[in-house]
């Protein structure tokens, strides 16, 4: 009878295996011309403070709508306060955004050109985030974080080949409601993210 003697493999080891395993099976896009690395979103991690700031701030407006309006409001506030908890705790994680000869694909999403209409950038805690603009009427706004210099300027220089560049992004009523009221919460910070340095 043949015996099998089966090595003890720790997770760690399994699990970088697996990683470098599904590096080499990962298929090339056809179509690709440019791809970088970067977080979903723009993140940096707040302190207790802050939090018990937006806590705060939920208890009052609660207090507010229990007593003076509608209680069933109640619901949107907590679940608001639920979402801006979890956004704060909780890291983004890693995506490829690519730049192909059709369009923008980014989080699992294809944008193409025919469907956009500019595009510009804007400072975000410490990174630089790219935003591109859909035509009416929708006009759908895409997100994504460039993580570099080198990289921002080879997204300009090829988004800049289909689409227009805008300095000074066009704020709407509601845009410069929602940037004063940010402006208005704390910005305290416990450790800022450093932003990564990768490339493709």
């Amino acid at each position: 009878m043949l015996k099998v003697k089966i090595l003890p493999v720790s997770p760690e080891e399994l699990r970088s295996k697996l990683e470098e395993e599904k590096k080499e099976n990962q298929e090339l896009h056809p179509q690709e011309i440019f791809s970088w690395d970067a977080p979903l979103r723009a993140y940096r991690k707040k302190s207790a403070g802050v939090l018990r700031f937006y806590l705060a701030l939920a208890l009052l407006l609660t207090l507010l709508v229990f007593f003076f309006g509608d209680r069933i409001l109640i619901l949107p506030i907590w679940s608001t306060l639920f979402l801006i908890y979890i956004l704060t705790i909780t890291p983004p994680p890693i995506i490829k955004n690519r730049i192909t000869k059709f369009g923008i694909d980014t989080s699992g999403n294809t944008y193409r050109w025919e469907d956009l209409s500019h595009f510009f950038f804007v400072k975000r805690y410490d990174y630089e985030l790219l935003v591109v603009v859909g035509k009416p009427p929708y006009s759908n706004h895409i997100y994504m974080v460039v993580t570099d210099d080198t990289t921002k300027q080879m997204v300009m220089k090829l988004i800049g080949e289909h689409l227009v560049y805008m300095k000074e992004p066009q704020q709407s009523s509601m845009d410069k409601m929602a940037q004063w009221l940010s402006s208005l919460m704390p910005d305290e910070e416990v450790s800022p993210a450093a932003p990564l340095k990768t490339a493709a």
